[in-house]
């Protein structure tokens, strides 16, 4: 198997569209097998997702998936096939989960917001995923869970980003009985953002992004960044990082010339410094 294809065909398994808004769309592409984050498809989220912080173009990013499956986690039959390896599958998993954290991990701190639009199930790591986005919105169908606990495998890694996003007790709900979460649940413990009708999915998460997007693309990279800075420091600490987030966001150019737009009554024009 190629970092780029499945075995046997040449659909590429993630793909990647950009626009004229400034809004980049990835989209997991191994819809028969349930958009499972196979090493292969992990190694090419990593690289697009390398390749997006460094273009300045790219001022927003959707992560969709096509088929009826958001995505189902790691790849069980992958990991499976190196129980045969001579140390027991040992350091494939150690790759795997090494990877699939540093991807995560991108995902956060990418300079782009990322909104994840969910059209069907989101399962185990596929959950960590959503969890891992910036903002999310999910179709009425979605539904949410972290099952390991029924195969035996509890969902350690994704817990860290689902505690993040959820109350704690909700995320050791969702991860002592592996139950489904359904989108409207899901809205209302905070794992996703908006919940909308199927054929209103992409449209919504356009609409976000497009409007991120309109912003000043330095104000929001700084932002960002300031919020996963702070977000689990101790309230002192988080109060000092995010003072000198706002003084030097002051200090830049569209801090300037928004907030004398807001005086004389104007839009501003943003130069993203």
């Amino acid at each position: 198997m190629s970092a780029a294809t499945e075995m046997g065909t040449a659909a590429p398994m993630l793909l990647r569209e950009g626009g004229a808004s400034g809004v980049t769309v990835l989209t997991l592409n191994r819809p028969a097998q349930r958009n499972s984050l196979s090493l292969p498809m992990l190694d090419l989220l990593e690289a697009a997702l390398a390749e997006i912080g460094e273009d300045a173009s790219v001022r927003c990013v959707i992560l969709a998936a096509a088929g009826p499956v958001f995505c189902a986690g790691h790849d069980l039959r992958e990991l499976t096939a190196h129980r045969a390896d001579a140390d027991g599958g040992r350091g494939f998993f150690d790759r795997t989960m090494e990877t699939c954290s540093r991807v995560m991990q991108a995902i956060t701190a990418l300079p782009q917001p990322v909104v994840a639009a969910v059209q069907g199930v989101a399962t185990a790591a596929g959950c960590q995923l959503v969890a891992t986005c910036d903002l999310a919105v999910a179709a009425e169908p979605a539904r949410f869970c972290t099952p390991g606990v029924d195969i035996g495998l509890f969902c350690s890694t994704p817990a860290v980003a689902l505690a993040r996003a959820v109350p704690r007790k909700a995320a050791m709900e969702m991860l002592l009985l592996g139950e489904m979460v359904p989108a409207a649940e899901a809205l209302r413990l905070g794992l996703v953002n908006r919940v909308v009708p199927a054929d209103a999915l992409m449209a919504t998460a356009h609409d976000l992004a497009q409007r991120i997007a309109a912003r000043s693309a330095l104000t929001i990279r700084m932002g960002k960044a300031g919020f996963y800075r702070q977000v689990d420091r101790p309230l002192a600490e988080a109060y000092r990082t995010a003072a000198c987030v706002m003084t030097e966001n002051l200090m830049a150019h569209d801090a300037a010339e928004g907030i004398a737009a807001f005086l004389e009554k104007r839009r501003p024009v943003w130069k993203d410094r």
